[in-house]
């Protein structure tokens, strides 16, 4: 009986080390350009001796969270709610417009001018016409984030289920599958990549919806809380809020991220 020996792997890498230096290298970048701004920012502060009403240091600013009649908590979960609410909002009604004009080509040609339409009117002119028709709360705030960013995300998933190729379509008839079994198996899988690039625009538009609700009309939320601490010139408890709003709309574009790596191969992915 003979033995094969193993042949040697000249030059081969461990397959799991390959995606671990570039994802750390990567995050290491981003941590240290926004370590550098935070230095920049300290330094331009104290050098310029610029008063702390119109520009505080960063101590300042994360020393404001110690104030507790600001109800960070209480803001912070507010203006959460109504992001990732119209978020996911937009987000549903996105995929199902698009599933309904690839089914019925007379209902995108009916139905797509007018949410062309509507998309050309600024939100911040429908704000007053919201409150005015729910009050003011989380909800319509929700709503305005809503109206911004469900349109990306409905163009990008039409525009992705008409890219589908035209023979995968065609055998999934010729077996007889229905419309449930062509969008879950066919559509949607190839448009996923598109669908997940307008998920990231309207990430963007979401934050800033929300915003521009609490803006408008509120009695919570982080926005509301800029609007307040104006009036005195409390400009550390604005920087936090800023801050804070920024966060919210990072964990909600990593969350987007996350699930683009778990869902979609990188080859595939739109840049």
């Amino acid at each position: 009986m003979t033995v094969t020996e193993p042949v040697p792997s000249e030059g081969r890498r461990p397959v799991f080390g390959r995606p671990t230096w570039p994802v750390v290298r990567r995050w290491s970048i981003a941590i240290f350009a926004h370590l550098v701004v935070i230095a920049i920012w300290w330094i331009a502060v104290i050098a310029f001796q610029v008063p702390k009403f119109i520009m505080p240091t960063p101590a300042e600013t994360v020393l404001s969270l110690g104030e507790p009649h600001y109800a960070w908590l209480a803001n912070l979960w507010a203006t959460t709610i109504e992001i990732f609410g119209g978020y996911a909002a937009g987000v549903i009604t996105g995929v199902v417009g698009a599933l309904a004009f690839s089914w019925s080509p007379l209902a995108e040609e009916t139905i797509m001018p007018l949410f062309v339409s509507f998309n050309m009117v600024p939100k911040v002119a429908l704000g007053p016409l919201i409150i005015v028709w729910f009050k003011i709360g989380i909800f319509p705030n929700s709503l305005i984030a809503f109206s911004i960013c469900f349109f990306p995300i409905l163009l990008t998933m039409a525009r992705g289920m008409r890219e589908v190729e035209p023979e995968l379509l065609d055998l999934v008839r010729s077996l007889h599958g229905s419309r449930w079994q062509l969008f879950t198996k066919i559509q949607l899988p190839g448009s996923l990549p598109f669908l997940f690039s307008g998920m990231k625009v309207g990430a963007i538009l979401a934050v800033a919806g929300a915003i521009v609700g609490e803006f408008l009309g509120s009695e919570r939320g982080l926005g509301y809380l800029m609007l307040q601490v104006q009036t005195t010139l409390d400009t550390p408890a604005m920087f936090m809020a800023v801050i804070l709003i920024t966060l919210i709309g990072i964990a909600l574009y990593g969350i987007v991220m996350g699930l683009e790596r778990l869902l979609v191969v990188r080859d595939a992915r739109v840049q």
